[in-house]
């Protein structure tokens, strides 16, 4: 029995409850971490100082000093796939990404950012990315382009979908198996998977993003 499903509906299915009670911790933690900001930081603080550092210089390292301004946004996400993945492990929650409306949520995000970023920077010449290189070369280019761009929904959502709730459905059976002690080595591996997959969607963010700003060929 989940813990929160106390809380569920038909209009709150536990995808969502647990997508509720996520950000009211993640806004908890924050207030906790920054009430007092310290020179020499509380542990709390300093995982957050962790955290932003480590994410602000994966902005830069990938998309150059201009990615910055988009801490807000891949931060955001990466934190609360991090949280989501990882309360799947925690036995009678779930994790939030184990369903695909929350993963293609965040993807149709991170889709139409993608654009808009490219249409700002560019204006009406961000279309030329769809058309090729020659005029000629339309009818073949501007098929393959939108194909290949609407692909990268199915990429990210699915993607993070299909591994955190294999995750999901791996720890149920074992904890069926082995209902009193769950090996180590299952929840080491669902750690490793859980940063991994959250990592992978923040790079192909950050990737489509820093695509959508550079000038086209």
């Amino acid at each position: 029995m989940h813990p929160l499903l106390f809380l569920a509906n038909p209009y709150f299915p536990p995808h969502v409850t647990y997508t509720w009670f996520i950000m009211v911790l993640l806004i908890l933690l924050s207030f906790l971490a920054t009430r007092r900001l310290e020179i020499y930081p509380g542990r709390l603080q300093n995982v957050f100082e962790v955290v932003v550092d480590g994410v602000k210089t994966l902005l830069v390292d990938t998309m150059g000093p201009d990615g910055v301004k988009f801490f807000p946004l891949v931060g955001t996400i990466a934190v609360y796939i991090l949280i989501s993945n990882l309360l799947g492990i925690i036995p009678g929650f779930e994790s939030p990404t184990a369903n695909l409306n929350t993963t293609l949520s965040m993807t149709l995000v991170v889709f139409v950012m993608t654009h808009v970023v490219g249409v700002r920077i560019h204006g009406f010449k961000y279309i030329k990315q769809f058309l090729g290189p020659v005029w000629w070369l339309i009818p073949i280019m501007l098929p393959i382009e939108l194909v290949s761009h609407l692909a990268r929904i199915v990429s990210l959502s699915v993607r993070l979908f299909g591994n955190i709730m294999g995750e999901d459905l791996v720890l149920g059976i074992v904890l069926v198996l082995v209902p009193f002690l769950v090996p180590m080595p299952v929840v080491v591996l669902m750690i490793f998977t859980s940063i991994i997959q959250t990592l992978v969607f923040m790079m192909l963010t950050m990737i489509y993003i820093h695509l959508a700003m550079q000038e086209a060929h």
